[in-house]
């Protein structure tokens, strides 16, 4: 059995967890949990044990990596990413991260890299609220490839960011364009997504990226587009919560352990 840990325990966290109870990953024995909020964890590692299950609750993500986990699912933040992933790496424990942003800073995710190859990890992004992934790398590789991504979200989604102000509630508007790279440091936690496609195909400083902000809009909708001289693909993904990125965890999971890859 594959030891598994996570990071982050909110609702996505408990997809997961759920997943090993419902016995959708019979590889995985999930032996601990680490979150800011205690109670979050607690909550987390209760459910497990009603279920027969045990599981750790660490306060600390020293104590979680003592844990020798063979894996760790990091559903927290871009800013927790960056805290744990290295320490991680070099613990023995591969990765797969949902705060894929934070790999759009090209020093750090060269040392990442390097990192996991020293010690022979892995780092695995997570499609989250996209896909299209294995389309997106293929293309990218005959060359010629220019990438776009467009985001609508509700006015409600951008509050407390930059961009908002109360207009957005009664008026359509076009409330980002640049590059996924300047996208995730004005939007640091609700495009990890455009990193991640970008990081799939063109790089963060190519891919082009339009975020729509939409009166009453619920949800969001991603479209990643690739193009070159043979291949036009557009990737189209509606989700009306953020549920499909905690699958796309779970996938993930069993990707790695399957005898058939998808």
């Amino acid at each position: 059995m594959e030891k598994l840990v996570i990071v982050g325990c909110g609702r996505l966290a408990e997809i997961v967890a759920d997943a090993v109870i419902n016995g959708l990953l019979p590889d995985y024995d999930l032996v601990g949990v680490y979150s800011r909020t205690i109670s979050k964890a607690e909550h987390l590692a209760n459910k497990m044990q009603l279920h027969g299950k045990a599981c750790a609750v660490c306060d600390s993500l020293e104590k979680l990596l003592a844990l020798k986990p063979d894996y760790l699912v990091e559903a927290a933040s871009p800013a927790a990413m960056k805290e744990l992933v290295l320490p991680a790496l070099e613990n023995g424990t591969s990765v797969i991260t949902l705060s894929i942003g934070a790999l759009a800073d090209a020093s750090f995710c060269q040392k990442v890299k390097e990192t996991a190859k020293a010690n022979h990890t892995r780092v695995y992004l997570a499609s989250g609220a996209t896909g299209g992934f294995d389309v997106l790398r293929t293309a990218s590789l005959m060359g010629q490839t220019s990438a776009r991504f467009f985001n609508e979200k509700g006015p409600d989604a951008l509050r407390g960011t930059a961009v908002y102000d109360d207009s957005l509630q009664t008026e359509q508007r076009t409330v980002f364009s640049g590059t996924a790279t300047e996208a995730i440091q004005l939007f640091p936690t609700k495009v990890n997504v455009t990193v991640a496609a970008s990081l799939a195909s063109v790089g963060p400083d190519q891919m082009q990226v339009t975020i729509q902000s939409t009166p009453g809009f619920k949800g969001d909708t991603q479209r990643v587009e690739i193009e070159n001289h043979q291949v036009h693909a557009v990737i189209d993904v509606y989700s009306a919560t953020s549920e499909i990125a905690g699958w796309s965890v779970v996938n993930t999971l069993i990707n790695i352990t399957s005898p058939l890859v998808f």
